[in-house]
């Protein structure tokens, strides 16, 4: 076979780039197409599971054309059998978007034309998973197949029924509740509409106007660039969908500030890490888990909203506390003030508030569908930038057409994602395995809901290792929360305490993806920086205990009663805060360290976790009073200089 010329060897790439650039914005506006309904006004007789097909189909494609076979190289020429993939998945998607009414009538009678289609576009789905989050999600996808395959070999509970490969890979790929469900569906249309949000405040200049924003707002304050740090990754994190791509985006500009100011840099690292983390936790997005959860659920997103909202502002406070008393306890002062831009120059940017004013405007008061809101406030963000601009500058034109193709690139890994979580939620309704697995997990718990609850923090952790956050919260709302449900626990606390946990994983060692790249970044330690972020970040593994035995803190029961809870587990939160660090007003030693210890503990648990529980609140409240005062007198004491 003869060499290509050099003219062919730079059009290769120059089709491959042109190809994938129009796949993405066909993707794009396919996701603004349906969730605006285009469908339904020109009368179109087209089932969502055709348009999970048809997106699903372009996706795959466009993998291909971008993803390198390994994720260590470059994509330079696209080779012919990347080029083979995607033309096979072109044609075998269109295939089953076009033909899925009469298969999905025909499944059952393993048709030759559906298991083919079928299986194609589930190995093809799993080397392309495999390309864009490494292997570990497409092993464990892998291995509820196998299972499927032979449940009824499995001994012990976990036995269930096995199924023959054409049945199974016909029904994985085109049954309404696996490949082609709820999670693929949502991927395609409200998570799609937020993440073109997320792409216009970059082009537009809202993503420097709220980093300005932060800057201004904590600049001024001890361990500031921390401060900083925390209030960005807790704006952008919740958007973003990845806690990893959250510590690089943020990470590069306040992981270099945070080392400058004084902390160490593991120290750096951490903070990033658990600030970035806590971005998929933190209302309205959660990292697209939101609108998952309200699916499974069936309750409004705005219950899932509003739930998981003291959570995540308790996550956050914690993680604030303990940035400041560590910058007190090391002396780092403020920013420079060379790098704190003028207030009057950044509130000229105030116009980009109100697009997120429209989303949870649209979201709360009309009760529009999320996609919607969220192309709402995209279309007020672009008019407003276009007209009012920042710092001087207006996006072009071509920038904002743009964002349709990156777009359409940011979302091939959250759609690969959940159409593989589909596969898994395929296997569990096929073989059994779910109902098996909550009947076991309940077994081994005993009956006892506090071991229960360690078991299955325990699995959420080790589950999530590895894994992106989509991925992460399908497979243990499916695998786990039933469990948790099945003795009692209320659904949405259930599924909100496996989505805590398998985050957890994020910054657990020995596999803390966001720690790892935020040591990365800061030069440090990988694992010495993992276990600091377990350190700032330790509320997460307290508080979902709390809101399991009391709702109270997930804003379910009577008005007092949640005021009270949220008043005493911000101050368990504080007290506890100075144990971990060691600091208050001067340095704290061993026994007041337990001390604060014990007394934020006390307080941390909700007057309704049990009869009588409001005692501990009095008890810990008091105690941590006690202790406050006793620090604040001998600080102002010289001669009590001692560390007691």
């Amino acid at each position: 076979m003869p060499e290509p010329s050099p003219r062919e060897r730079r059009l290769e790439p120059a089709l491959a780039r042109w190809a994938a650039g129009c796949l993405a914005i066909v993707l794009t506006l396919g996701g603004i197409g349906w969730a605006v309904g285009i469908h339904q006004t020109l009368a179109l007789p087209v089932y969502a599971e055709q348009f999970a097909a048809a997106m699903l189909t372009g996706t795959l494609a466009l993998a291909y054309l971008q993803l390198p076979a390994r994720r260590d190289q470059r994509r330079g020429r696209v080779p012919w059998y990347d080029w083979l993939a995607a033309a096979v998945a072109l044609a075998a998607g269109t295939y089953l978007a076009v033909r899925f009414p009469q298969m999905v009538d025909l499944i059952l009678l393993r048709p030759p034309d559906a298991v083919l289609v079928s299986t194609v576009l589930i190995v093809l789905l799993l080397e392309a998973l495999r390309r864009a989050t490494g292997s570990g999600l497409p092993i464990i996808v892998m291995v509820f197949i196998a299972y499927a395959l032979f449940a009824g070999v499995v001994p012990g509970q976990l036995q269930g029924r096995s199924t023959d490969w054409q049945r199974l890979f016909g029904y994985l790929a085109i049954d309404v509740n696996s490949m082609l469900g709820v999670p693929i569906k949502i991927a395609t249309t409200i998570v799609l509409a937020f993440i073109l949000f997320g792409a216009l405040l970059t082009i537009t200049g809202g993503s420097r106007f709220f980093t300005e924003l932060a800057l201004t707002a904590m600049g001024r304050f001890r361990g500031g660039s921390a401060k900083i740090a925390i209030l960005a990754s807790a704006l952008f994190g919740s958007i973003s969908g990845s806690a990893v791509a959250n510590v690089v985006a943020t990470g590069v500009v306040t992981i270099p500030m945070i080392k400058r100011s004084g902390y160490a840099p593991h120290q750096a690292g951490a903070i990033e890490a658990v600030a970035s983390t806590g971005g998929q936790l933190m209302p309205p997005v959660m990292g697209a888990s939101a609108f998952l959860m309200a699916e499974f659920l069936q309750v409004p997103y705005s219950a899932v909203v509003l739930a998981a909202l003291v959570p995540a502002l308790l996550y956050y406070f914690a993680l604030f506390v303990q940035a400041d008393l560590e910058a007190a306890r090391a002396g780092i002062t403020r920013v420079d003030d060379a790098d704190i831009p003028r207030v009057r120059e950044v509130i000229k940017g105030m116009h980009f508030v109100l697009p997120f004013v429209v989303l949870i405007v649209m979201l709360f008061t009309y009760n529009e569908q999320p996609e919607t809101a969220a192309l709402w406030a995209a279309l007020t963000l672009t008019v407003l930038s276009v007209a009012l601009g920042y710092r001087g500058e207006r996006p072009r034109l071509s920038a904002l057409l743009d964002t349709l193709r990156t777009t359409g690139i940011a979302i091939i890994e959250i759609v690969l994602i959940t159409a593989a979580a589909g596969l898994v939620i395929g296997v569990l309704a096929i073989s059994g395995l779910g109902f098996n697995l909550t009947l076991a997990l309940v077994q081994v718990g005993g009956g006892s809901l506090v071991l229960l609850l360690l078991l299955a923090a325990g699995i959420c952790i080790l589950l999530g290792m590895g894994l992106p956050t989509v991925g992460v919260y399908v497979l243990l709302a499916a695998l786990v929360a039933p469990a948790l449900v099945e003795v009692g626990v209320k659904p949405i606390a259930a599924h909100i305490y496996v989505m805590y946990f398998g985050m957890m994983s994020m910054i657990t060692p020995p596999v803390a993806l966001a720690a790892y790249a935020g040591a990365a970044l800061a030069g440090a330690d990988p694992m010495r920086t993992g276990w600091e972020a377990v350190r700032f970040g330790w509320s997460a593994f307290v508080v979902p205990f709390l809101f399991v035995l009391s709702p109270t803190l997930l804003l379910i029961g009577p008005a007092d009663a949640v005021a009270l809870a949220v008043v005493t587990a911000a101050l368990g939160i504080w007290l506890v805060s100075i144990a971990v660090i060691g600091y208050f007003m001067r340095p704290v030693g061993l026994a007041s360290r337990a001390s604060f210890a014990i007394a934020g503990l006390l307080a941390l648990v909700p007057a309704g976790a049990f009869e009588g529980a409001v005692i501990t609140d009095v008890v810990g409240a008091v105690a941590g009073a006690i202790l406050i005062g006793r620090e604040v007198w001998l600080a102002r004491r010289p001669r009590h200089s001692a560390v007691l």
